[in-house]
């Protein structure tokens, strides 16, 4: 979903599929509550009177106390939930209910210990997850959020069970928790606004670090700071009284019947949901679109802030209804929301888009958003990681390519991406040819390996390229350098057969190890398998998972730590590999991926000789085609011919999104390799500036970045200056200094050198420093 400037509310929806921005049934985030009795809830006001929403459109009329009666949608909404929910409560209770076999896997203990196993009672449409916490030492079932079935899917711990499964446990310390918790705090923070403005609610999902809710205000009304404190009033008395969570699966037609009230809605009935239907949710007075899972009751939330508001565009397009948006916060105690609070302020330190700006990198530009102007010092950086990246190419056997910015839109038909990922390209029609600039380089480097005949002698063969990509990411969605439309990758397509699949893995994950370790990163592995739907035969699928899982077991048994399976989440394409590190602030960013395609290659044809006997293959190839008789399947490779395996793999991704993740991981004090400004020299007097420009030319020839202050500021002020812009040593050079030629070096990182450096011979700096450089050490010592 993307933040957009304010623009005049329209009432109608276009026809128009979604932004990619959008973060579609998250879009469920709204959530249904209210009393288990099939009697309507009281407003806050304590009335139970209707109120349209039209008779509140004068924003005059309303104050931060909020509407005084409930609008006639909500309260028709509820009463349909009410009906439906209790015409499901009969059917469930007239279901057989069997004994069913559960077992609750509840993890590692305090000491990391696996805690057995443990089977319990149960039957069908009655048991619940919850029900079994009862069984469970506090320690673990105080920290629950929600359930797991069978290690894939989340489930609300008030839900019966349907079947035999093995049930699992997530605290709010987990993502998947930790997400479930901020989506259900979003739901309250919907019923909170419903209440106060009376408003039709968008979607309202969790996000990085929290969670928000879109809305349209009836008379282009617009939140203001002072709402907040009203609206986390009403949310701090919704958690007293201890709110379910009600999940009810409603028909297309129903939920037409329950939400005609809001076109937003009806555009999510009536293109983002399947023919059979979705679930709603009630908590409190709030019934709303949403798959779910939730917390148990409004009780779980003990601390709950609003930290900002905005407004959005509906799905993320800047020519439909503007919204209004709330961002907030909430945790299972306060002292999470002391903790977090103290993580922004330190995040706030770390922005590196004010980092950006101060260190004079990089700035950005109405006259084309989303495109970094990467400033002098910003491209030293740039340089610096292609460099290291070039360096490990040669040592690893990769050849470096250049590929067109721009082509034919037939290529990209024939690749696929056309059908799916047009709406996110840069298209252009020129002379009479719709054409788009390249958001990507896969189907590029299938080009160059269909030029010529390729033997299987030359596989691997490992593509790298440089180029520029751009896509058209929504306006609203662009932020610093961690979203661009133009950017730059270290992407790489490996070309190779199955056999050597195991072993271009182990390489690449040796690659990481080499990249993110320079940056003091650590890692995790998430291997994602064969979705439902997948192009390609089972049996390659089976042999290309196999050999991942070898892959990564070996990494694991060599010290590379544990993987995750992520069953069913695969690209249709191929299995994968994605990769997580966590920087300075323990926050995780996905940079690398390694994704195995068997579709490219069949679409662009690609096939090398494989020195087979002419004989045999032609043998081999007639007993396939005859297995094959009508089959659909595309024309497989000719006899002694085989078709490469395709692996996509980039490693720091987007150089913009990995610049900005370093500028906050190191909080803008570079190592010294890649530092934009290594070495300031400041001379005590001027009758040693000579001295100090001969130290200047002396460095600069070891391709060093070094600057002289010979200004007429006094020597604490240049001192002071140079530790601002976080040069990794300051020279400070005097009359003995040239005489001895020697400089007395200032560490920026070593607080004992600030009063009075240490006094190095010239010759000996240059050495430590050139040591330093060529090291890439991450601590800035000598």
């Amino acid at each position: 979903m993307a933040d957009g400037q304010a623009q005049e509310s329209k009432l109608s929806v276009r026809p128009k599929e979604p932004s990619a921005n959008v973060e579609a049934l998250d879009v469920d985030s709204a959530k249904q509550t209210q009393s288990k009795k099939s009697k309507q809830k009281k407003n806050p006001s304590g009335s139970v009177n209707s109120q349209s929403l039209e008779t509140q459109s004068d924003p005059s009329k309303s104050d931060n106390v909020g509407i005084s009666q409930l609008p006639d949608f909500v309260l028709r909404r509820n009463e349909l939930f009410e009906e439906l929910k209790h015409k499901r409560d009969v059917e469930v209770l007239e279901k057989d209910h069997p004994v069913i076999d559960v077992v609750l896997d509840l993890g590692l203990d305090k000491h990391g210990s696996p805690i057995p196993a443990m089977p319990v009672a149960a039957k069908a449409w009655e048991s619940t997850p919850g029900s079994f916490l009862r069984h469970v030492d506090k320690s673990v079932s105080s920290d629950v959020v929600i359930a797991k079935v069978d290690g894939k899917e989340l489930w609300d711990l008030d839900r019966p069970l349907e079947r035999s499964c093995r049930v699992s446990y997530l605290p709010f310390t987990s993502p998947e928790g930790r997400n479930v918790f901020w989506h259900s705090s979003a739901h309250v923070l919907g019923e909170a606004a419903e209440c106060q403005y009376g408003c039709l609610l968008s979607h309202g999902p969790p996000v990085e670090q929290g969670f928000f809710y879109d809305m349209a205000i009836a008379g282009g009304q617009v939140v203001k700071e002072s709402d907040w404190k009203p609206l986390e009033s009403k949310a701090a008395t919704f958690f007293k009284e201890k709110q379910s969570f009600d999940r009810l699966h409603v028909s297309i037609s129903d939920l037409k019947r329950m939400f005609g009230y809001s076109k937003y809605k009806m555009y999510y009935i009536e293109n983002l949901l399947p023919p059979e239907g979705s679930t709603v949710y009630r908590c409190g007075t709030l019934v709303d679109l949403c798959l779910g899972p939730h917390i148990q009751n409004t009780a779980k939330i003990k601390a709950f802030q609003i930290m900002k508001n905005s407004s959005c565009y509906f799905r993320g397009d800047k020519d439909d209804d503007s919204l209004q948006r709330i961002y907030g916060v909430a945790f299972p105690d306060k002292k999470q929301m002391n903790e977090h609070k103290k993580f922004l302020e330190e995040a706030a330190k770390r922005d590196h888009r004010k980092i950006g700006i101060d260190q004079e990198l990089f700035f950005f530009n109405e006259v084309s958003p989303g495109s970094t102007f990467l400033l002098p010092h910003g491209t030293r950086i740039f340089n610096a990681l292609q460099k290291l990246l070039r360096s490990e190419y040669q040592k690893r056997g990769y050849s470096e390519v250049q590929s067109p910015n721009m082509y034919d839109s037939d290529l990209w038909k024939r690749s696929g991406h056309w059908q799916h990922y047009s709406e996110d390209m840069f298209v252009l029609d020129v002379e009479k040819r719709k054409w788009a600039l390249k958001p990507m380089n896969c189907p590029g480097h299938c080009m160059m390996f269909s030029h010529r005949e390729r033997s299987y002698r030359e596989l691997p063969l490992r593509m790298a390229d440089f180029g520029v990509l751009h896509r058209n990411e929504a306006s609203g969605a662009l932020n610093g350098m961690t979203r661009v439309r133009k950017f730059q990758q270290d992407d790489t397509h490996i070309f190779c057969t199955q056999e050597q699949i195991t072993a271009e893995i182990e390489g690449l994950f040796d690659f990481l190890k080499c990249i993110y370790g320079l940056f003091g990163f650590p890692f995790r592995l998430k291997l994602s398998t064969r979705p439902e739907k997948f192009l390609g035969e089972l049996e390659t699928w089976n042999v290309a998972e196999s050999k991942l899982k070898e892959a990564l077991t070996a990494f694991s048994a060599s010290g590379g730590g544990q993987w995750e399976l992520n069953e069913g989440d695969g690209a249709f394409y191929g299995p994968k590999i994605d990769i997580t590190i966590s920087d300075a602030l323990r926050r995780d960013w996905q940079c690398a991926t390694i994704q195995l395609d068997f579709q490219l290659p069949q679409n662009f044809d690609l096939e090398y000789m494989t020195g087979e006997d002419a004989a045999k293959a032609k043998s081999n190839a007639a007993g396939e085609a005859a297995s094959e008789g009508n089959s659909t399947m595309p024309k497989a490779p000719g006899p002694g011919r085989a078709r490469p395996v395709m692996i996509h793999r980039a490693i720091v991704g987007s150089f913009e999104r990995f610049m900005a993740i370093l500028t906050e991981h190191f909080a803008g004090k570079w190592p010294f390799w890649i530092s934009p400004r290594q070495i300031l020299v400041i001379p005590v007097m001027p009758a040693v500036n000579d001295y100090v420009e001969e130290v200047q030319r002396l460095f600069k020839s070891q391709k060093m970045y070094v600057d002289i202050d010979l200004s007429g500021n006094t020597m604490p002020k240049k001192i002071r200056t140079g530790q601002l812009q976080q040069y990794n040593f300051i020279f400070v050079v005097g009359a003995q200094e040239k005489e001895s030629r020697s400089v007395n070096i200032r560490n920026r990182d070593d607080p004992e050198t600030q009063a009075k450096g240490e006094l190095v011979p010239l010759d000996q700096a240059i050495a430590k420093l050139r040591a330093l450089k060529k090291e890439r050490r991450l601590v800035n010592a000598i």
